[in-house]
């Protein structure tokens, strides 16, 4: 399932929430791309995401782990642009489990930067890493200045990932570009547990008329709908930019508090006449065993992308919400166990 030179477009993670719209997007501009996913029970990726373009040749699945360089090497070769998505996002998995978090989140890329500087020189990446590694914001908006000091595992080790690609593409015949992500949302995104985003296991408690928790509810945040961080992810890939360049990626809108938050998603279903609680929501004290690595309010100053890329974010929370609803009440069936 390798694709013809002319076309070497790597997405890895592709079945995962980020990876299977952009694919679905190049797809739809008439531009092949190859996934690379593992399909891990644990992350994001779902052949459902990408159901409706698997017969049409545009789109090729190779079920691989990026921790295994055997099996990379050959769907790596002569690649041209490599999107680095598959991760371990989930911040409390890293403190149980670091050493998994480390092979995914910084093994791995070190192994594929060792690939393509071997079998596809002159090969563009762009890796996509966390607002996680700011850790507790000094200052907000937090921009690409601000001091870098993780809070969590997973924090660590995204931020030894920018490291490698920054080191990688000063040093051989590669060009990285690293998007720090923040609270990226929408169709396709895993909704059956907190370990993409806390704003899925929202979406689904509410659709299955379940009531679901706000911890603390002061914290402010902003959100990044799907197709806004596609759009991005695209312009990219179309633009050259320097070697070895950092971009914060964050939303049109906002910031809002977790409360408030919540009571946009309630407003958008009632809206849409979905079945809603009573209370669909309870406000609760933040748990004791993830307060360690809480960041507190956070929002990202993405002026720098918009600049580089000709890029504004477009969807503001509410909408993005409706776009969400939507499409879980249709398909909800595919994302909960």
């Amino acid at each position: 399932m390798i694709l013809p030179t002319q076309s070497r477009i790597v997405i890895t993670g592709g079945l995962g929430f980020i990876g299977s719209n952009l694919a679905l997007r190049l797809a739809d501009t008439g531009i092949p791309t190859l996934i690379i996913d593992n399909l891990g029970p644990n992350y994001g990726g779902n052949l459902s995401n990408i159901t409706s373009h698997l017969t049409t040749g545009e789109i090729k699945v190779n079920i691989s782990d990026i921790r295994d360089q055997y099996s990379l090497r050959p769907l790596l070769t002569d690649a041209k642009t490599i999107f680095s998505l598959a991760g371990q996002s989930s911040h409390m998995d890293s403190m149980r489990d670091p050493f998994t978090d480390l092979d995914i989140n910084c093994k791995a890329q070190l192994s594929i930067l060792e690939i393509c500087k071997d079998v596809a020189p002159g090969s563009k990446i762009i890796f996509t890493s966390t607002r996680q590694i700011y850790g507790k914001p000094q200052y907000l908006p937090v921009d690409e200045s601000h001091p870098l000091r993780p809070v969590d595992v997973n924090g660590i080790n995204k931020l030894a990932g920018e490291h490698y690609h920054i080191l990688y593409s000063q040093l051989y015949d590669i060009r990285s570009t690293v998007l720090r992500l923040t609270n990226t949302y929408g169709p396709r995104m895993r909704i059956k547990d907190s370990r993409q985003t806390f704003l899925g296991v929202w979406v689904k408690q509410l659709l299955m008329q379940q009531q679901f928790e706000i911890w603390g509810g002061h914290q402010l945040r902003d959100y990044t709908y799907i197709d806004d961080c596609v759009e991005l992810l695209h312009n990219v890939y179309l633009r050259d930019v320097p070697n070895s360049s950092i971009f914060n990626v964050g939303a049109s809108d906002g910031p809002f508090t977790l409360l408030e938050t919540a009571e946009t998603l309630v407003a958008v279903a009632r809206e849409l006449g979905l079945p809603l609680l009573a209370q669909p929501f309870v406000v609760k004290n933040y748990p004791e065993d993830r307060k360690s690595i809480d960041i507190g309010s956070y929002y990202s100053d993405c002026n720098k992308a918009k600049l580089a890329f000709e890029w504004i974010p477009r969807i503001t929370l509410r909408e993005g919400l409706a776009r969400t609803l939507i499409y879980y009440k249709d398909n909800l069936r595919h994302y909960v166990d």
